[in-house]
């Protein structure tokens, strides 16, 4: 403290007013405090504003049940130096000139999550096209307005993205639209497909062609895909980690056995200075529920070959549910319990 009341601060300096306080102290303050309080914070006065203003780079707004729309349109020309921005929704509200409002006004955004908007349009894909060019993340998961033609267009302009979410997205993940994301977004790592009843071979295969470092893939409920998406996927996906076929009944063992022979040759062919990383890199997690015409053999050769599949209890990555016949696969665990019990028996 210091004579009159206020405040000593490093290097000599006092705080008496509001705008003594440093910009970096503000933005400390606001770092600690919730997103409602925020957004508050922001109209107090014309340092917290600045602050507010000038250095939050992460925004949610998914706690705002009725008035998300108008929120968006006050604060994205305030706030434009978002990076993350959350605008899950349980209750529809955002509508396209909101969407066109964070294309205007932020164009450092990295990470959007427009999740169960089902009242945005093409429009909102088009202003995101043109004003966030620097995405890497996009949540568009339930947004069953979007069509694939636009998605197309995104995928043009958003080439950096890494993260997609399209579970749902019947009409936007078409064929045409993953060609197009395999042609566009080389970067790609994460792509959730689930229940886009119109992805077939083609556009899977050119996921796999144009994406090879996709790590995680989830086709559930794909049901025209077959044996070849996944043997493109064996072939030019070796990073990949998380693979997701439930319900798809057309996949038969000869995808099956393209994972696990790709994963041996893999093994055999990398330098040894590699080696580690591509144990690592291995299959972690496969869900073949309902995928009713594999059989036990073949699921076993996968489980060899990939060590972290695991069907012990608590750590289930490899899910077999629905496949009656697939009920004496086990992983590497189970063998290696039994061993364990077999050298006790003998002492």
């Amino acid at each position: 403290m210091v004579a009159g009341g206020g405040m000593k601060i490093s290097g000599g300096g006092a705080i008496n007013e509001w705008k003594d306080i440093p910009m970096e102290l503000l933005l400390r303050i606001v770092s600690l405090v919730d997103d409602r309080t925020v957004i508050v914070t922001s109209g107090v006065c014309s340092g917290w504003r600045d602050a507010v203003c000038w250095g939050l780079t992460r925004l949610s707004l998914s706690w705002s049940k009725k008035n998300m729309n108008n929120l968006v349109l006050s604060l994205a020309p305030k706030f434009s130096k978002l990076q993350v921005l959350v605008l899950r929704q349980d209750n529809s509200q955002l509508q396209d000139n909101a969407v066109q409002a964070i294309a205007n006004f932020c164009p450092d955004l990295q990470d959007l999550d427009l999740s169960k908007s089902f009242k945005l349009t093409d429009c909102s894909l088009y202003a995101l096209a043109h004003g966030c060019p620097n995405l890497t993340k996009l949540n568009i998961s339930g947004c069953s307005a979007f069509s694939d033609t636009a998605l197309s267009y995104l995928s043009d302009y958003c080439r950096k993205v890494q993260t997609l979410n399209l579970c749902g997205c019947v009409k936007a993940a078409s064929d045409s639209a993953l060609k197009a994301i395999g042609y566009n977004c080389t970067r790609l790592q994460y792509l959730n497909l689930g229940w886009c009843e119109n992805v077939g071979d083609i556009g899977v295969m050119s996921l796999a062609y144009g994406c090879p470092d996709l790590k995680v893939l989830d086709l559930c409920g794909c049901v025209l895909i077959t044996d070849a998406s996944v043997v493109a996927l064996a072939n030019n996906c070796l990073r990949l980690q998380s693979l997701g076929l439930y319900y798809c009944q057309n996949i038969t063992d000869r995808a099956i056995y393209a994972l696990a022979h790709t994963r041996v040759k893999n093994k055999q062919s990398v330098w040894e200075s590699v080696r580690n990383r591509y144990e690592e890199e291995g299959l972690k997690s496969l869900n073949i529920s309902q995928c009713t015409a594999l059989t036990p053999p073949a699921v076993q050769a996968l489980c060899d070959s990939c060590p972290a599949l695991h069907t012990c209890p608590g750590r289930h990555s490899l899910i077999i549910s629905g496949c009656l016949n697939l009920t004496s696969v086990h992983c590497a665990c189970a063998f290696q319990a039994h061993r364990a019990t077999g050298n006790v028996q003998a002492h």
